[in-house]
């Protein structure tokens, strides 16, 4: 028998994530901004949630059984939690990643038992080209005996597993004005929209990507480095009804963000947090006291020790 605070199953831990509201970083006199630690989810990442997802509704279609092997492209954080997620179940995960992603990431997926085939980039940067080659080398891969291809850029189920973000965020805040996220398959944002507007709530939808490859806002793919974001098309997850305005952001301001985050919030993420926390301010700052503005702490700073983000070169003073 299982104590009340004791599980059997480090799956069960996903989700149910705490929100903290900004002191230092919120500007004054503009809406009280919050941010959902996704990072306390098993693997450090949102992901996690998506991982469960797919996983587990691809086993009660019959489309996942025991000795498959499971297949996907990832940055490395999906990767991280699918990897997680086989490990307990007992399936085999060969995932696609490149050099343009943190080393970290893909040793993480090495830990948990995956074999990671690793696809160049073209000079570490994460490029429309880069995913041409990722697509090229799975549709080889998925076509296999006994493989089981999560596409976690066209999974419904992906859907289901993020909608818990904002199920928890109404529980947690009760009224939201603005959420805003950054899209990279889009299935966080697109759940999250969907299930504000099931319970009830009003709240603008704010889709997020770096000012190197604004996608949403000009239709002109490009070059940057932050990952999990911005894969050169519009995913098929972001419909017109799940957002109501897109904004590209500035990555270096981004990257400055997520410092001072761990340096006076004590939230340690990465880029892609740091990202959807400076649109949070600058949306705080147009709309003004009273209202409240909500995004999410995408991953956990320690997978971005061993790059540039913060190394002592970009550290002041």
């Amino acid at each position: 028998m299982l104590l009340p605070d004791v599980t059997d199953s480090v799956l069960k831990t996903i989700g149910r994530t705490p929100v903290v509201q900004l002191k230092r970083l919120a500007p004054a006199g503009g809406a009280d901004v919050f941010v959902k630690l996704e990072y306390f989810n098993p693997t450090g990442s949102y992901k996690d949630r998506m991982a469960l997802a797919m996983i587990e509704g691809a086993e009660a279609r019959g489309a996942l059984r025991p000795g498959m092997r499971v297949v996907e492209y990832t940055g490395g954080s999906t990767g991280s939690s699918l990897a997680m997620v086989c490990a307990v179940k007992g399936y085999q995960f060969e995932p696609l990643s490149s050099d343009a992603f943190a080393r970290e990431k893909i040793q993480t997926m090495e830990a948990f038992g995956a074999h990671v085939e690793i696809v160049p980039s073209d000079g570490g940067k994460v490029t429309p080209a880069l995913f041409d080659r990722f697509r090229e080398r799975i549709a080889s891969m998925k076509d296999e005996p006994g493989t089981f291809w999560t596409d976690q850029f066209h999974n419904a189920d992906a859907l289901n597993g993020y909608r818990d973000i904002g199920v928890e965020l109404l529980n947690q805040l009760e009224s939201i004005d603005v959420f805003c996220g950054a899209v990279g398959t889009a299935g966080m944002l697109v759940g999250v929209s969907r299930a504000l507007k099931a319970g009830g709530s009003r709240a603008r939808i704010v889709a997020l990507e770096p000012t190197g490859s604004p996608v949403l806002t000009t239709g002109r793919a490009g070059a940057h480095r932050v990952e999990g974001t911005a894969a050169g098309f519009v995913p098929p997850h972001l419909t017109p009804a799940d957002y109501d305005e897109a904004r590209a952001i500035d990555e270096d301001e981004a990257r400055e963000v997520a410092r001072r985050l761990a340096r006076e919030e004590g939230i340690f993420a990465g880029v892609s947090t740091g990202l959807n926390v400076l649109a949070a301010c600058q949306l705080a700052r147009e709309l003004g006291p009273g209202q409240r503005v909500a995004t999410v702490a995408v991953d956990s700073g320690l997978k971005y020790l061993a790059g540039d983000l913060f190394s002592a070169s970009v550290r002041p003073g």
